[in-house]
């Protein structure tokens, strides 16, 4: 992308700002970074990141604090002794070259195989900067070299996210779980996947700071080093008591040598080899159990009291123990669960909520809350009935703590006190869809780009739940409420709340019904369903976006009171530009991109599932790569019996209380 000036000169490129890559002739000037993705399917911005300073080539691992994982020394001196300052690295046939204005003792950072046609190196999720060729004869891309391994002194081993959180990599690349001498604190997420990391058996809760010790690691290295300090000139004692006095800490570091103490709020892999650390990680013991002395004693004041006091404390003891084993077991699924998201504790909401004042919205089962945790906004979700949610909600906090998406709303944490249940989310400022697209108070209307840019966030967000989990998930409740937006009208799905996780081998599944009337598939009369269902419901949200209307409206007269029923009539008389929104801007210039996101919705509204597109043809679609498909059914509803018409239904735009469950409305 260039942008250039009335003379017709470039003022601007995105050539001249990388991302994660470095094409052929590219420059990485200082301080610029090249940032890896999230993930294969994540684009969004991901924890590596490397750097040219100007004392070396440096990769970085963005915790707190940041800490270095990898590092190229360079030969910076000018012959008369001054630094560089305004020179680069860049990119050439066989080498990633430094470029100064005076000569250096060393400007080459990495010399590798000539290109057979093109290359290009880049930064990847795990942490590798490798460089590819592209191959003619087999038309793909091709891994010519792991660029920070080209002189064979790197394993993978001395990459931070190798095993995962607290795995242990050794020298074959199997990983492992710590372990102490007086027990087994820590356990693997998957046996089945080792590299996805360990959980600790008991959660580490500041509440009981008194039973957290240290658990010493033997011959273990971190990728951390000598640079990433946070205390000096301490002893080895002071550096663990640092860690176990600050509650967020979760190891510490320390090297005899010199002093440097190194604390960790989040840890990663260690490597199985002697190292100068000794390294510690904080775990939760066991509380000491109450001395038989006194269990005797009891039992003896007790057996003074007769028989039948006797029976009937052991009656009422009993009573109490079942309430309080019941609450304990639910305490314990919670904290058995793997991969969960921060737990909170109910003062810690309190006081971030400031005692629960700003209200934010009501819906579904529960009110949320605006707060503050740190420098972030927060949206805390109380859950108002409980009774008959906890499945739910144990099902909502594993399933969404683990599911990471820039356009699904991200789940910060959880409380389960007691009877306390709360979820924490990222804070969405601009609140939900249904807000801009017809109930606007005031708001200025959205634009067709927004508008367009909305539903294509809502399609990667669903296309990232059906195809790119271990288990698709099927949202079930997809809807303009459910579909938050940020300060740049960045459009994340939220409310997974009567979500159905459905294993790949399976084509359906039955369930009861699920959802909210107005956007349900017509399947659910035989209550089969398969993920079709959520692309049903995403061909009426598109359609309310494109028409600035409910899909069921009241308001309406009676002949346009159902718009899927109105868009039967106006594509079979070939007047659909009659259903578009006035309020989209230059209706005229944007009407034929309009008409086609109007027909991808009705390919979504077919009535058998099986002809509607899935939701990555629809990412398709949307940016291009393929076209919609012409041989439609254009008898949406005249053959479906009212499905919004169900009579257990009231309110047409709450859901079947079938969870307590919902994201920040």
């Amino acid at each position: 992308m260039v942008l250039f000036d009335i003379n017709n000169s470039t003022i601007w490129q995105s050539f001249d700002y990388p991302t994660d890559c470095l094409l052929m002739g590219q420059i990485l000037a200082l301080d610029m970074r090249l940032i890896a993705n999230t993930s294969s399917t994540d684009l969004s911005e991901g924890q590596f990141y490397l750097t040219l300073l100007a004392h070396g080539l440096f990769g970085f691992f963005n915790l707190d604090p940041t800490l270095v994982y990898y590092r190229k020394y360079l030969a910076f001196t000018m012959s008369n002794g001054t630094d560089l300052v305004d020179n680069f690295a860049k990119f050439m046939n066989g080498s990633l070259t430094i470029i100064t204005t005076f000569p250096t003792d060393n400007p080459i950072i990495f010399t590798f195989p000539p290109a057979k046609s093109v290359q290009y190196m880049r930064l990847e999720s795990d942490g590798h900067f490798r460089l590819y060729d592209y191959d003619y004869d087999k038309l793909q891309w091709i891994m010519v070299a792991d660029l920070f391994n080209l002189d064979n002194t790197w394993d993978n081993c001395d990459y931070p996210t190798i095993c995962g959180h607290y795995g242990i990599c050794n020298n074959i690349g199997q990983c492992t779980c710590p372990a102490g001498t007086s027990g087994n604190y820590f356990k693997q997420v998957d046996s089945q996947r080792p590299e996805l990391g360990c959980d600790a058996i008991t959660n580490i809760t500041c509440q009981d700071a008194n039973n957290h010790i240290m658990l010493d690691l033997n011959n273990v290295s971190y990728f951390s080093d000598d640079s990433n300090v946070a205390f000096n000139r301490t002893d080895e004692e002071s550096c663990k008591r640092a860690c176990i006095e600050d509650c967020k800490c979760k190891a510490a570091l320390f090297e005899s040598s010199n002093g440097k103490c190194l604390t960790l709020q989040e840890v990663f892999t260690f490597k199985n080899q002697p190292n100068v650390y000794h390294a510690y990680i904080k775990v939760q013991a066991a509380p000491s159990h109450p001395s038989r002395s006194k269990v005797g004693l009891g039992a003896k004041l007790g057996s003074t009291f007769g028989a039948l006091f006797f029976v009937l404390t052991l009656i009422i003891f009993s009573i109490v123990c079942l309430r309080r084993c019941k609450e304990a077991e639910d305490e314990d699924i919670i904290e058995q669960l793997p991969g969960m998201p921060t737990r909170f504790t109910f003062e810690e909401l309190r006081a971030a909520t400031n005692n629960f004042v700003k209200v934010l919205g009501k819906g579904g089962f529960g009110t949320v809350f605006e707060g503050r945790w740190g420098d972030e906004r927060i949206a805390v979700k109380r859950l108002d009935n409980i009774g008959h949610g906890k499945k739910d909600f144990l099902a909502e906090v594993e399933t969404i703590g683990s599911i990471h998406h820039i356009n699904l709303v991200r789940m910060i944490g959880f409380c389960a006190e007691k009877l306390n249940r709360f979820l924490v989310y990222e804070y969405m400022c601009n609140g939900s869809l249904d807000q801009w697209i017809y109930c606007r108070d005031g708001r200025v209307p959205l634009d067709w780009p927004v508008r367009f840019k909305i539903i294509t966030d809502i399609a990667k967000g669903l296309c990232y739940l059906h195809e790119d989990c271990r288990q698709k998930i099927v949202h079930f409740d997809i809807k303009p409420k459910n579909i938050l937006l940020d300060q740049k009208y960045n459009a994340k799905v939220s409310d997974l709340g009567v979500a159905k996780l459905i294993n790949r081998d399976i084509s359906r599944v039955m369930t009861k019904i699920r959802g909210t009337p107005g956007y349900l598939a017509p399947e659910w009369l035989t209550a089969m369903v398969t993920e079709k269902v959520d692309v049903y419901s995403f061909g009426v949200v598109v359609m309310e976006i494109l028409c600035g209307r409910r899909n069921l409206d009241d308001s309406q007269t009676e002949e346009n009171r159902h718009l899927i029923r109105l868009l039967e009539e106006k594509s079979k008389s070939n007047e659909l530009s009659y259903l578009i929104d006035k309020n989209l801007g230059d209706v005229e210039l944007y009407k034929k991109d309009i008409v086609n996101v109007m027909m991808l919705a009705m390919w979504c509204l077919q009535w058998d599932s099986t002809r509607r597109p899935s939701m990555l043809i629809v990412v398709k679609v949307l940016e291009g790569a393929m076209e919609v498909e012409t041989s439609l059914d254009y008898n949406f509803v005249s053959s479906i019996p009212m499905i919004a018409n169900i009579p257990s239904v009231v309110d047409q735009s709450a859901p079947f209380p079938t969870s307590v469950l919902s994201g920040p409305r």
